[in-house]
């Protein structure tokens, strides 16, 4: 059993940094492919960055040069670094876990957390 715990949201104006950690415990993160996926109130869950454990890695169009996902190993923690944050990033951020390579929908994923509220003020 994999279980995963975010952290780091919280309200941030327009144009803002945060960076949201997702602690994986049960299994190595190494082993693992992780993703971060985000839902807006009434919007179906989006996929927003992934990576697995060769650390090849993927961004949606609408994050990229902005978000930055990255992997400590010794930590088992797998971070989003979110630059030039906009309104409409505002979104209920998730992290999830497959095994061995990362996946763009949601719905391969088999671990999830709880998500972290991340709300970007104009």
């Amino acid at each position: 059993q994999v279980q995963l715990v975010e952290s780091g949201g919280g309200l941030v104006q327009a144009g803002g940094s945060l960076r949201l950690s997702c602690a994986v415990s049960g299994r190595t993160v190494g082993s693992y492919g992780i993703g971060w996926f985000r839902q807006a109130p009434g919007k179906e869950r989006e996929f927003v960055a992934a990576l697995n454990w060769s650390g090849s890695r993927r961004s949606a169009d609408s994050v990229k040069g902005r978000f930055t996902i990255s992997r400590d190993n010794a930590k088992n923690t797998v971070y989003l670094q979110m630059n030039g944050l906009k309104p409409e990033d505002t979104a209920v951020y998730y992290c999830a876990a497959r095994r061995t390579f990362y996946a763009i929908s949601a719905r391969d994923y088999d671990y999830w957390g709880q998500g972290t509220q991340v709300t970007v003020s104009s």
